[in-house]
């Protein structure tokens, strides 16, 4: 029998009506909102030890110290640690044997464009117990203030009751937080557990939970591991990134990269400035590759992060969609690497028949903003790994030549379709699409599915095929099944 689930009054009136949970609500930006649905349900005597609101930003930094961004993760800790000390100066003593305290906190703005804003629980499970944490950020899509200001007391008492009742299962917290509501309304496309109650919780699982669990459209970590949101990495930055399976990163994976970054730094457009670099999987990726298997996920981030790359974790199957998603944060250049047998998806015509304008509209949304392609050559493949020359026949018609063994093909002698020449040659004439220069000839065959394939084969040659920093960060953490494989050889 599965449980009814609550609406967000009973989820308030069950916290209102448990007399162990006693605490503040601290919020600053679009009205006590959360706070209210305590009120409103009745008997929040019982629950709510006091509500504060300083909208001013004088008594703000009277009470948290000065900010320089009052809607940031910063004020919103300084929020959370401050009452939450208060609590306990006053009621530890008379309060503390049979009550948990908790602060649930906010900082928000709400606009007609788009509001955002950070929510947070400090909270006890047990009476005296040092206290947990779970920090959200959330973009609230509305357009109306009166709507997004409803959205966030929603959100905020679903984050109160889910860090009471499901903080041993944390996917069932970031489930909870959608209660009542829906995609069109509200994303949150950043969370983390902290404190005793969470210490064996990944965060960046997490962030993988709120695009599997469509919470958000991408999430986002650094090379330390630390979950942040896309803003505070982006904002008015150009972008370069790379998208790949990373399973395993092979030298052609780097090659690509830093070819690409060289020429996209001598763009004019760029004027000396460094680019934030962005390493991308798709959540297809992700899933299939890894046959739901989160160790695999995150021996893939391991990888990277042995690099000092950052990490962007997205459900976007189509390029567009990245530039788009992108294009939110920043309106400089935007370079996306990639190589040859991503340039032919790019305009195979099939994989657009849900867009009205096909794959021109797919393309005009591609190149909307300053957007280059830079391709990375192919060699293509000995005829025992690959179809004999000649043309390839889709759906949409025959839409490149299949190139002769061990031809390199290039952003400039790519065939498209016939109907599509035009297009194609325009789009490279003026520089949307470039060929990546300076490549590394012996690095054209690496490809990942033949290089796993070697590694769990127990072909050893796969370690030339990649860097040797991964090939250790690989055998050290017996990733992909390589120990597995060789050890069954050995015996």
């Amino acid at each position: 029998m599965t449980e009814d689930k609550l609406n967000t009054g009973q989820k308030a009136l069950q916290i209102n009506v448990d007399a162990k949970k006693y605490g503040t609500f601290a919020e600053i930006g679009a009205g006590q909102e959360v706070a209210r649905w305590f009120f409103h349900v009745g008997k929040a005597s019982g629950t709510v030890a006091k509500t504060i609101s300083a909208y001013d930003m004088a008594v703000s930094d009277a009470i948290y110290g000065t900010a320089d961004r009052y809607v940031s993760r910063k004020r919103l800790q300084a929020m959370l640690d401050y009452e939450f000390n208060l609590l306990l100066q006053r009621l530890d003593k008379t309060r503390g044997d049979k009550c948990t305290f908790f602060v649930f906190a906010d900082t928000v703005t709400t606009r007609r464009d788009e509001g955002h804003g950070w929510l947070g629980m400090k909270f006890q499970t047990q009476p005296h117990e040092t206290p947990s944490e779970i920090i959200i950020h959330v973009r609230m899509i509305e357009k109306q203030s009166l709507r997004q200001q409803e959205a966030l007391g929603v959100i905020g008492v679903n984050l109160v009751h889910a860090a009471f009742y499901n903080f041993n299962e944390p996917d069932k917290v970031i489930t909870s937080l959608m209660d009542d509501l829906s995609r069109e309304r509200i994303e949150v496309d950043m969370i983390k557990f902290s404190g005793p109650r969470f210490t064996a919780v990944d965060n960046r699982l997490m962030a993988l939970q709120l695009v599997q669990q469509e919470l958000a459209d991408a999430a986002m970590f650094t090379c330390d591991g630390e979950v942040v949101i896309p803003g505070e990495v982006l904002f008015n930055k150009p972008v370069l990134v790379e998208r790949g399976s990373y399973r395993p990163i092979t030298k052609t994976t780097l090659d690509i990269l830093d070819r690409a970054r060289e020429q996209f730094l001598r763009e004019p457009e760029m004027k000396g400035e460094e680019p934030v670099i962005l390493m991308e999987m798709t959540l297809h990726s992700v899933l299939d590759d890894a046959n739901l298997a989160h160790k695999d996920f995150l021996d893939r981030v391991d990888l990277l992060r042995t690099l000092g790359k950052t990490v962007l974790i997205s459900n976007f199957g189509r390029y567009y969609r990245l530039v788009q998603y992108l294009s939110r944060y920043t309106q400089k250049m935007q370079g996306i690497a990639l190589g040859i047998p991503s340039l032919r998806g790019i305009f195979d015509e099939k994989f657009y028949a849900d867009l009205p304008g096909g794959l021109l509209e797919s393309l005009g949304r591609l190149f909307k903003g300053s957007t280059k392609l830079y391709v990375y050559p192919y060699r293509e493949p000995a005829a025992s790994q690959s179809a004999a020359p000649g043309t390839v026949s889709g759906e949409s018609g025959v839409w490149y030549r299949r190139a002769a063994s061990g031809e390199i093909v290039t952003a400039e002698n790519l065939e498209v379709a016939m109907h599509l020449r035009h297009l194609y040659a325009h789009l490279l004439e003026n520089g949307h699409i470039v060929s990546i220069q300076n490549y590394n000839p012996d690095y054209l065959s690496l490809f990942p599915p033949f290089v796993l394939s070697k590694l769990q084969s127990g072909d050893v040659s796969w370690e030339n095929d990649v860097p040797p920093q991964i090939v250790e960060a690989i055998k050290r953490g017996k990733m992909f099944g390589w120990q597995e494989k060789a050890a069954a050889l050995t015996a």
